[in-house]
């Protein structure tokens, strides 16, 4: 596994329940800030196979990135679960609901 890849699954790993990151983020965090849509790779291929919590990573404007309705629609019920609040225009308050790892 690449280094900046292996960062990135540690990073999201660390996510905790309640919290979300964006892509953005975790890329700055794992050293590459302009390798967002690399975050969606490793979302992508590698989720499964280390039991990453996927539903809990968001787009900048605090939005589910995903268009498939069904995968839409599981990341949406896996972070109301977990106590995350959507808003009626399905934006999520990164304010409130953002985990910063630089925080502790």
């Amino acid at each position: 596994m690449q280094p900046f890849t292996e960062r990135v699954v540690t990073i999201i790993k660390a996510i905790p329940e309640g919290k979300v990151m964006t892509y953005g983020q975790i890329a700055r965090e794992a050293g590459s800030p302009r390798a967002a849509r690399q975050v969606v790779r490793v979302l992508h291929s590698m989720s499964r196979k280390h039991r990453l919590p996927w539903h809990r990573v968001v787009n900048t404007k605090g939005q589910i990135a995903i268009q498939d309705d069904e995968s839409h629609q599981e990341q949406l019920f896996s972070l109301e679960s977990e106590g995350v609040e959507i808003g009626l225009n399905g934006i999520i308050d990164l304010e409130k609901y953002q985990y910063h790892p630089s925080d502790f």
